[in-house]
């Protein structure tokens, strides 16, 4: 048992350290409820950001205007991407990783729809360092044949292997395709039909680079570093960097959501993305929509308690239905948005599943949702945007993309209180939008695809194992069959189907005789045709 007096010396302790703790020392509260906000400025022509976080580490990245929505040719974004940090003019590859290694940092790069990122990670007093390094990278890769064929096409073969193995991300992609069709509707990888070794040499990167790497076209954004440091050295070492790209130009048209529907036979399981018009991000300015995040919050699908099912609409809905997962995610770009629903399961599974997805969709729209629900979605994505300002790289790109495209920076706690300011008419009013933007236009069905789709027998996913890219009724889909008030009805298709069913349609069409000559002279073609070896694999 603690004596009076030991107790009485041990609160006369706490309270004289509490006397002489230094008033300007934050507590964990204070820090809590600060806001981190980039400070945005200009160097040499080149768009800088900053936040000077406390630490003793920066992260800092240079975003540029190279990704696959911008590239000139299938496949280049992403081999750009591969040559960073390679042989330039003044480094070996070696040399650059035995720096970093000293340093303690870390290099990295990736690219995204939109934007290629050079990221670095070191300890605060190495900046000049690290600025230096990524201005060299950006504007003196040599780009040479070696490393090309020898470490840059292995590894674009490699993600074209890992892509193929997936079907959520592959259902991903072809949603984004069907969305938009060109722009951010390009894949994220080139297919491995894509005959990349026919253009895709180490001349072609180069240009691109030349193009992507301009002052117009770059931003070199910091967290956890002074501002004026920030300017200071950008302004030193890219002082002497092209105004313009050359004869190549970066350009894309505005994004435009037309939907459709498409199915991708896949023998590694299923999966069906549900995907909608969405919202631009918060640097976009008047096109961004904070009831969307509170919508794809309340729909949900993933709890965020444990053993628990957790309040979101989708979770409920599909709780008979086991051994099927969803969830709900918001993809947000400088002008557009894409809310997708991906569910992943057995066929049967995922086919009951879809049936209760869309009752859901039409449930909020028809404002049958309860105002607590609504209440508890906004209160979590609100949580998630206030969340992620404590990650040191979130915001990074956001911020680089926004003043690429002449708007303001990322400030997470704007967001916040846009998202905080959504009541439960605001999210009514824009499920309702969805459904009316997403209405069948049947004027888009043009050419030979009006006569291919007169056939009103339906297509279900029962028993067939592949992707189902569904921006219609998921659970049956009448082909050539339109009725009001449903999900998206328009229904593209890749020319390589539609050759291949054609084709099966005409042979049926044919008699007993002309059919069998019609199938040996196929044979016959295939036999003698003429077979290259391509250095990326087609599977």
């Amino acid at each position: 048992m603690i004596s009076r007096s030991s107790l009485g010396r041990v609160t006369q302790l706490a309270s004289r350290q509490c006397y002489h703790q230094p008033a300007n020392r934050r507590g964990v509260a204070a820090a809590a409820s600060g806001t981190f906000k980039f400070q945005p400025g200009e160097a040499a022509g080149v768009k800088v950001a900053s936040r000077d976080i406390a630490g003793p580490t920066t992260t800092l990245a240079l975003v540029a205007k190279a990704g696959t929505r911008y590239q000139t040719l299938p496949g280049v974004a992403d081999g750009l991407e591969k040559f960073a940090y390679k042989n330039t003019q003044k480094r070996s590859s070696l040399r650059i990783t035995r720096e970093a290694e000293l340093l303690g940092g870390e290099i990295s790069a990736y690219h995204s729809r939109e934007n290629l990122v050079l990221q670095a990670k070191f300890l605060r007093d190495d900046l000049p360092y690290f600025v230096e390094l990524l201005a060299e990278v950006a504007s003196k890769t040599l780009f040479t044949a070696h490393e090309f064929h020898e470490e840059v096409i292995p590894v674009l073969a490699l993600h074209q292997r890992r892509l193929l193995a997936s079907a959520a991300d592959l259902a991903n992609i072809s949603a984004h395709g069907v969305a938009f069709h060109r722009g951010l509707g390009v894949p994220f990888y080139a297919t491995s039909s894509t005959p990349m070794t026919k253009y895709l040499t180490e001349e072609a990167v180069a240009a691109y680079a030349t193009a992507a790497y301009a002052k117009p076209n770059i931003a070199v954004v910091a967290n956890g570093t002074n501002p004026g440091e920030l300017a200071k050295w950008t302004g030193e070492f890219f002082k002497d960097y092209p105004t313009s790209g050359g004869a190549a130009k970066l350009e894309s048209s505005g994004s435009k959501y037309y939907g459709g529907e498409e199915r991708i036979p896949h023998g590694s399981g299923n999966s069906m993305v549900i995907a909608f018009s969405g919202s631009s991000h918060f640097t976009a300015g008047s096109s961004y929509k904070p009831e969307i995040a509170v919508l794809a919050a309340l729909l949900g699908g993933q709890s965020s308690i444990k053993w628990s099912p957790g309040f979101s609409l989708l979770a409920k809905s599909i709780s008979g239905h086991l051994g099927v997962t969803v969830s709900t995610t918001h993809a947000a770009y400088s002008d557009a948005g894409l809310l997708s629903i991906t569910l992943n399961g057995s066929a049967a599974a995922v086919r009951g599943a879809s049936v209760e997805v869309v009752k859901t969709l039409k449930s909020v729209a028809d404002g049958e949702v309860s105002k607590e629900d609504i209440s508890k979605a906004i209160a979590l994505a609100k949580f998630r945007a206030l969340e992620a300002e404590q990650e040191v790289t979130y915001g990074l790109e956001l911020t680089g993309s926004g003043l690429i495209h002449g708007a303001s920076a990322f400030q997470t706690g704007e967001v916040a209180k846009t998202i905080g300011a959504v009541n439960a008419e605001q999210v009514t009013k824009v499920a309702k939008d969805l459904r009316a933007l997403n209405q069948p236009r049947p004027d888009n069905l043009n050419g030979p695809r009006k006569a291919l789709y007169t056939n009103t027998n339906p297509l279900t996913i029962h028993n067939r194992n592949g992707i189902c890219l569904e921006g219609c009724r998921p659970y049956v889909l009448p082909l050539g069959f339109f009725t009001h008030g449903e999900m998206p009805l328009m229904i593209p298709i890749r020319y390589n189907r539609y050759l291949a069913v054609t084709a099966r349609v005409v042979r049926r069409s044919l008699k007993e005789g002309p059919r069998l000559q019609a199938e040996r002279r196929g044979e016959m073609e295939l036999r003698f045709a003429k077979w290259e070896v391509s250095l990326v694999p087609n599977g």
